[in-house]
């Protein structure tokens, strides 16, 4: 990472005394991952692409703080998604899709901050998932229900963060619908919790948002959702425990309810409406650190779901297999291989759109109730 000393506003370069330009500066920093995909069925075809953000997600941003006096810094963090192949934002084309935020930390009290931001569950849950730790997008749960490969952001948010309590920390986030005479129309919150002692992380998280995508302004915009409801719950727990100094198992358990569910940015409309739609995510994870350059991770996921309509009830159920191997060959540029294979049962005409399997990252659902995706990448990160 570049780090670039900031004197202050343009106006105030003249103003400030030498002696305070240490006391603020800026990082620029970023991650480019690119890699080709192999798709066994899409449609009912294969598919070759280029492929970009799978391992981690394709970014640029800027971070910086400026020391208050009294253990207090102001801090801001501003941070861009974009396509590798394309050259295209991601995030809805937005220009700091990922991130944007700024905001108080105290050395005392904790971290308060304004703008675009994770939630409770992407903040304290996911980095006990493979897909939110070493694996990505690819071995999310199915349709990134759970929001553990942080699908979406939410906006209009405050946020508090806590300091480091013993390796306990815990926090929580508010987004305001900003709708006038619609208070609780797309709003949401969210709390969560991690301790984190020797070879044991134990963490928990609950998020809610009411009517998520209902409106372009709210907490959770409509090109930004992953499913349209008049309520999405998720929560969840999770514990990671490491063996030694090289092996790490974890295991996580979430919940996704959404009541009234219309479609989702994946799979589009339902045949009819969910009024109760809900999923169950047991996964086991398994990482090996074989030396300081190369590491070997393993997932298995079992997926529950629960579809309510008109039309009759649909139980779906997922079984995922992924598996990665990553090897650096510096400090800042690794090449790794992937491999995720789903299979769906257990399906009815009344939650059609949820018949084939659909791993997330590839274009569509198969035309059959199994999906293989293999992919070759190569990650720089500055």
């Amino acid at each position: 990472m570049k780090k670039l000393l900031v004197a202050g506003a343009t106006m105030g370069v003249f103003s400030c005394p030498l002696s305070s330009f240490a006391q603020s500066s800026v990082t620029l920093y970023g991650v480019i991952d690119e890699g080709f995909n192999y798709t066994s069925n899409v449609g009912g075809h294969s598919n070759e692409q280029l492929q970009s953000g799978y391992a981690q997600g394709s970014r640029w941003g800027l971070k910086g703080s400026e020391d208050l006096g009294g253990g207090l810094k102001a801090i801001f963090q501003l941070e861009n998604g974009f396509d590798v192949n394309s050259g295209s934002l991601n995030q809805g084309g937005r220009m700091f899709g990922r991130q944007a935020y700024v905001g108080l930390s105290s050395a005392k009290l904790g971290t308060v901050t304004l703008g675009r931001q994770y939630d409770s569950v992407v903040d304290y849950l996911a980095p006990l998932t493979a897909n939110g730790n070493w694996a990505g997008y690819l071995m999310s749960h199915p349709l990134d229900n759970d929001n553990t490969d942080n699908s979406f952001r939410l906006n209009n948010t405050v946020k508090y963060a806590s300091n480091n309590y013993g390796g306990f920390t815990f926090g929580g986030l508010y987004g305001f619908s900003n709708q006038a005479g619609g208070f609780a129309n797309n709003r949401a919150y969210s709390l969560g919790a991690q301790y984190a002692a020797g070879p044991l992380t134990v963490a928990a998280a609950y998020m809610q948002i009411n009517n998520p995508g209902g409106t372009t302004g709210g907490s959770l915009a409509t090109n930004d959702t992953n499913f349209f409801a008049s309520r999405e719950r998720v929560w969840g727990g999770g514990v990671n425990y490491t063996i030694g100094s090289a092996a790490t198992l974890g295991l996580v358990y979430s919940h996704t309810d959404l009541t009234n569910a219309t479609g989702s940015t994946y799979v589009g409309n339902f045949a009819n409406t969910a009024s109760s739609l809900k999923f169950d995510n047991f996964e086991a994870n398994f990482k090996y650190q074989f030396s300081k350059d190369l590491f070997a991770g393993a997932m298995y996921t079992y997926t529950m779901g629960h579809f309510n309509s008109s039309a009759g009830d649909s139980k779906p159920k997922w079984n995922q297999f992924g598996m990665m191997v990553d090897y650096n060959l510096s400090l800042r540029t690794d090449v790794y291989v992937q491999g995720m294979y789903q299979h769906v049962s257990a399906v009815s005409a009344s939650a059609a759109p949820l018949n084939g399997a659909f791993i997330p990252g590839t274009d569509a659902p198969s035309s059959t109730q199994n999906q293989f995706v293999g992919r070759v990448g190569l990650r720089h990160v500055f």
